[in-house]
C-alpha cells in the first residue's frame, strides 16, 4: 500500500510539473515580441497618413488646382465618405467568408489592396488633361479610393485578435498601432503640407499677388488686374502647383507600399481561435443579440 500511494504521488506531482510546464510554454507562444508589435503599429500608419493628407488639403486641390467649382467639390467629399460608409460592413461581410491561407485569411486582403490602393490614391491628386469631366473623375476615383482603402483598414483592424490569444498582448498591441496612427496623422499633415507649402507662396499664387497689389497698397491699380488675368502668372500657378502635389502622392504613396512589406514580414497571422467548433453559421440577427448583449460592451 505505501508502494502505490509513493507511486501516485510521483505521478501527480509528474502532472503538476508538466501541466505547468505546458502552461508556461502556451503563455511564451502567446507573447508578442516588440518588433512584432511595432511591425504591426507601423502597417496601420500610412492609413492615417493619407487621410491626414486628404482632410487637410483635399478641399483646397480640388477648389484651386482642379478647379472645379464648390458645390461639386463639396459633392464629391461628401459622396465620397459616404460610399466609405456603406463599403465597411459589406467588405467585413466579404472578409469573413474568405477562407485561410498560406499566409492568414486577413493579410491577403491588405496585401493585394495596397497597390491598388496607391495607384487610386496617386490619381486622385493628378489633374486630367480634359476640363468638362473632372468632377465624375474625382468622384470615381475618391470613391475607388474609400472602397480599397476599407479593404485594407477592415482586416488591419480585425488583425489585432489574431495576433495573440493572451488579452495582455493584444491590449499592449493596440496600444503602439493607436499611439503609431497618431503619430501618422500628424506625418501625413507635415509631409503634405511641406511639400506642397511651394505652390501657395507669393511667387506661384496669383490670388496673393493680387491682394498684395490691391488699388489701397500700391499707387497702380491696373497691378491687380494684371495679376489675377495674366495667363501666364496662372499657367505658371497651375503647373507647379500640379507637379508637387503629385510628388506628394508618390511619396505617400511609396510610404504606403513600404509600410504594408513591413506589416507583411513583421506579423505572424494566427489560426482562427475562437472559429465555432459546429459548421453551422450562426445567423446574423442571433449573433447580432449576442454581441449586444455581451456583457463588457455593456459596461
Amino acid at each position: 500500500q505505501g508502494v502505490s500511494e509513493c507511486s501516485s504521488d510521483k505521478l501527480i506531482k509528474h502532472t503538476d510539473t508538466q501541466f505547468g510546464k505546458d502552461t508556461h510554454e502556451l503563455h511564451q507562444d502567446n507573447r508578442l515580441s516588440l518588433c512584432s508589435k511595432l511591425c504591426f503599429a507601423i502597417g496601420g500608419a500610412p492609413n492615417q497618413v493619407a487621410g491626414s493628407a486628404t482632410a487637410f488639403f483635399l478641399q483646397i486641390y480640388l477648389l484651386d488646382v482642379a478647379r472645379i467649382n464648390p458645390f461639386q467639390a463639396s459633392l464629391v467629399l461628401f459622396i465620397g465618405k459616404a460610399w466609405g460608409a456603406i463599403t465597411d460592413p459589406v467588405v467585413g461581410f466579404f472578409i469573413s467568408k474568405s477562407k485561410w491561407t498560406r499566409i492568414g485569411r486577413l493579410m491577403p486582403w491588405m496585401v493585394g489592396c495596397t497597390p491598388f490602393v496607391v495607384v487610386s490614391y496617386f490619381y486622385l491628386w493628378y489633374v486630367p488633361p480634359f476640363s468638362t469631366g473632372r468632377f465624375v473623375w474625382y468622384l470615381g476615383f475618391y470613391c475607388l479610393y474609400q472602397t480599397l482603402i476599407t479593404c485594407f483598414h477592415v482586416p488591419y483592424s480585425a488583425l489585432t485578435m489574431f495576433l495573440s490569444t493572451d488579452q495582455k498582448e493584444r491590449d499592449s498591441a493596440t496600444a503602439y498601432r493607436m499611439t503609431m496612427e497618431v503619430l501618422g496623422t500628424l506625418i501625413g499633415a507635415a509631409i503634405q503640407g511641406q511639400i506642397v507649402a511651394s505652390a501657395h507662396t507669393s511667387k506661384h499664387c496669383p490670388l496673393y499677388n493680387a491682394s498684395t497689389n490691391r488699388p489701397g497698397n500700391s499707387s497702380h491699380p491696373s497691378q491687380s488686374e494684371q495679376a489675377t488675368s495674366n495667363p501666364a502668372l496662372t499657367q505658371d500657378f497651375l503647373s507647379h502647383a500640379k507637379e508637387v502635389y503629385m510628388i506628394a502622392a508618390g511619396v505617400i504613396g511609396a510610404l504606403f507600399l513600404l509600410c504594408t512589406v513591413v506589416l507583411f514580414l513583421g506579423v505572424k497571422e494566427r489560426d482562427d481561435p475562437y472559429a465555432l467548433k459546429s459548421d453551422k453559421p450562426i445567423p446574423f440577427c442571433k449573433g447580432f443579440r449576442l454581441v449586444m448583449k455581451h456583457e463588457p460592451y455593456l459596461n
